[in-house]
């Protein structure tokens, strides 16, 4: 079956089935061509929602598919690769947030969107790498276990009058950008703009224009006057920043970064999701409860 046939029957399963396709900006592009909604996690989440789908494809990794599931119980929820996931998210687990709450009875836990769903149900409050230091301002403690990044966490310790108890979580791609690769870059190009993601180290945040999430960076380029930008995230949100801005030019930050997690869902994997309906993302009740609770308690400050 060729890629043309694989479109038209993705496009027939979807309308059988009442189906809406959420693509993340790191997927490869011959799946971001295919998306009925193309963003952030949270924000795909959000807005399928409130579509009136039966059914959520989520090409992403697990925590992803987990909170559209949390925030739409009612809907099957399909990840097409399974073993997807977020090794970051990965670095923490419920029982090192119990036992942390244990050692800080007086702190609020604030998790990271990047985290599983027990994760997020032992957690006060959800965060995105937008919102994180209102959600860390507002929420009514001076004490803050933050995880599972560490380097999203000392972003926002900049930004707050708080003590932050920061978990040694990181991504391995944003953690592999170099302050070393973006001066090298800015050399290249003087006259570009640097956009990198919260979840860079700080000295690479600190050579940084602009320090915003995906959906950032894609408003942001959208928006500005300026035509030349350096990228520090994962290299899959350059083709549809190029796309979208065609007479804009883009550039990695250094070497491309990939996330070979986000790199495993494939168009086939997303038709045979569809024929199949595989594989269905199940939480118990008691998370999906907890969880949302946690996202709910967020959504305020988005």
């Amino acid at each position: 079956m060729n890629i043309d046939n694989i479109e038209e029957e993705i496009r027939r399963l979807k309308k059988e089935k009442n189906a809406v396709l959420l693509v993340h900006n790191y997927q490869r592009p011959e799946v971001q061509d295919i998306a009925d909604l193309l963003g952030d996690s949270l924000g795909l989440s959000k807005k399928a929602a409130e579509t009136d789908a039966d059914m959520i494809i989520f090409c992403g990794v697990r925590f992803m598919a987990e909170t559209a599931k949390i925030l739409s119980p009612e809907k099957k929820t399909l990840q097409p690769r399974k073993e997807a996931g977020c090794p970051m998210a990965n670095m923490v687990t419920a029982e090192d947030v119990r036992r942390l709450k244990t050692e800080y009875p007086d702190a609020r836990v604030v998790s990271y969107v990047n985290t599983n769903a027990d994760v997020k149900a032992e957690s006060d409050v959800c965060c995105t790498s937008a919102n994180a230091i209102e959600v860390v301002k507002n929420i009514e403690a001076e004490r803050v276990i933050f995880v599972p990044d560490r380097n999203l966490g000392s972003y926002v310790q900049k930004f707050v009058n708080k003590e932050m108890i920061l978990w040694d979580g990181y991504c391995y791609v944003h953690e592999n950008i170099t302050k070393e690769d973006v001066l090298k870059a800015k050399e290249k190009f003087p006259d570009a703009l640097v956009l990198v993601h919260p979840e860079c180290n700080p000295p690479v945040i600190d050579e940084a224009d602009e320090v915003l999430s995906t959906g950032g960076m894609v408003n942001f380029a959208k928006k500005s006057d300026k035509r030349r930008f350096l990228i520090g995230t994962e290299e899959g949100i350059m083709y549809r920043l190029k796309k979208e801005n065609p007479k804009k030019e883009f550039y990695p930050a250094g070497k491309p970064r990939v996330c070979w997690d986000m790199k495993l869902t494939t168009i086939y994997d997303v038709y045979l999701a569809l024929e199949e309906e595989r594989f269905s993302i199940e939480l118990s009740k008691e998370i999906m409860i907890s969880a949302r609770k946690a996202l709910n308690a967020m959504l305020k400050y988005t």
